[in-house]
């Protein structure tokens, strides 16, 4: 905690003397930023802490820790922002501000609220003493007008070596592009955990290409791993808007919050919205929904996984008699209404000319 709070407190100050030092290409753009010193500290790595605590992200215990920290960085960063009001002043908008008036961002709920006359589904209990920090607030004001905001950090998480933002692992493996060209990016915790049971080889490695990294349909993996490892897909989105929203309570700004979505169900995209919004969550950012895309296989030895280039057979309805078909291994069964057999677009089939 204690390397925290320090590295909290030394990023408060950095991101202060960003505004004073950076470069301004409008007078209105500098006059605004100078008048009322907004800022907004981050995080990125969630999905690497719960990995060595040991936590699955869908447990109670990735909430109670999405809180708690939150909560512990909420309270260093508005000190740290106060304490620099001692040393170099408050920016000169504070006056009738929130901060001005003693609300912080935990009390903000109970202004929507009343605003909206309904309750708002979101826990407010509290770890630590918030007394000091309002009384230091009180004495000697805010040097920033906003103090956190959680980007997306697709990028620079990259380049950190950790997860982006507060989401859970994308994929267990996935193809990277840059300028050297194209390599295979596995779970690096995922494979450490393999190697303490023995299970890491390059058997495993071709399951886990072939299934996309896909984890629930590999039986070498035991399951306490494939309940670990489970990627954002296989995550009920509903349980990410729940600790988003138990992290939203201690953030005055907002959070990049993606919605992972498998399927193209429009009621469940209107729960999870409106289960946002009755949480109190401010923001969403992207909807993704699992696409196509793939692993390139073409090194894989299909044998090996019970595929084979063979014709294949369906049951088709007719005339109220059910009757065995072959089909060819290109074609694609859709199993709607009455058995209808559809062609891939890139076949022979005399119907698609």
């Amino acid at each position: 905690k204690q390397k925290l709070k320090r590295t909290i407190t030394t990023a408060m100050r950095m991101l202060d003397n960003v505004i004073n030092i950076s470069f301004y290409p409008t007078v209105e753009g500098k006059s605004a930023n100078m008048r009322h010193r907004p800022i907004g500290l981050g995080l990125m790595g969630f999905q690497d802490a719960l990995y060595k605590l040991n936590i699955h992200f869908d447990e109670p215990e990735a909430l109670t820790f999405a809180d708690e920290t939150m909560e512990f960085i909420s309270y260093n960063a508005i000190l740290s922002s106060s304490k620099l009001a001692k040393e170099r002043g408050m920016y000169s908008s504070y006056k009738g501000s929130k901060w001005d008036r003693g609300i912080l961002p935990l009390d903000t709920l109970d202004l929507l609220e009343k605003e909206r006359g309904m309750n708002i589904e979101t826990e407010r209990k509290m770890k630590l003493d918030w007394g000091p920090v309002r009384d230091h607030i009180k004495e000697y004001g805010m040097r920033n007008s906003n103090t956190m905001a959680i980007a997306p950090t697709a990028t620079i998480s990259t380049i950190a070596g950790c997860f982006p933002c507060i989401e859970p692992i994308y994929k267990n493996i996935y193809v990277k592009s840059n300028m050297t060209g194209e390599f295979t990016v596995v779970n690096k915790y995922f494979v450490q955990d393999l190697k303490q049971l023995g299970l890491w080889d390059q058997d495993m490695l071709d399951h886990i290409k072939f299934y996309d990294g896909n984890l629930q349909k590999i039986d070498r993996i035991p399951q306490q791993l494939r309940d670990k490892y489970k990627e954002v897909f296989e995550i009920d989105p509903k349980w990410l808007v729940k600790l988003t929203a138990a992290r939203g309570k201690w953030i005055d700004q907002s959070q990049s919050h993606n919605i992972f979505m498998q399927g193209v169900s429009g009621k469940l995209l209107s729960d999870i919205y409106i289960m946002g919004w009755k949480a109190g969550m401010k923001t969403f950012y992207y909807l993704r929904t699992l696409g196509a895309s793939q692993i390139e296989k073409s090194t894989l030895d299909a044998k090996k996984f019970g595929y084979t280039q063979k014709r294949s057979t369906v049951e088709v309805e007719e005339n109220g008699a059910t009757e065995i078909e072959e089909i060819e291994p290109d074609m694609v069964t859709a199993v709607a209404g009455g058995g209808t057999l559809a062609c891939a677009i890139d076949t022979d089939c005399e119907a698609c000319q």
